[in-house]
């Protein structure tokens, strides 16, 4: 599992921080192998009535990301995060 801390930005109003991103995805193969990170290019999309929908994809051996997300009852947004120490 890798642990992010995010942030949200709405266009004028800047970067602000938001609630952290844990990942854990296993197919047939981990996409995240135990407390490693996603490798480069990988993209993630979720969709939820609980946790909204959003897509990222990670960079940097995995301790970024860079996307959109969109929370319920609220507007799309950027996301971006970087790995929690």
């Amino acid at each position: 599992m890798a642990t992010y801390n995010t942030e949200i930005g709405t266009g004028g109003g800047g970067w602000q921080p938001d609630e952290q991103l844990s990942l854990n995805v296993a197919n047939r193969s981990d996409v995240v192998h135990g407390n490693g990170r996603p490798a480069d290019g990988t993209t993630v999309t979720w969709s939820s009535p609980n946790a909204g929908n959003g897509s990222v994809t990670f960079f940097d051996n995995g301790t970024r990301f860079e996307g959109t997300a969109q929370f319920p009852d609220e507007g799309p947004v950027g996301y971006r995060g970087r790995l929690a120490n």
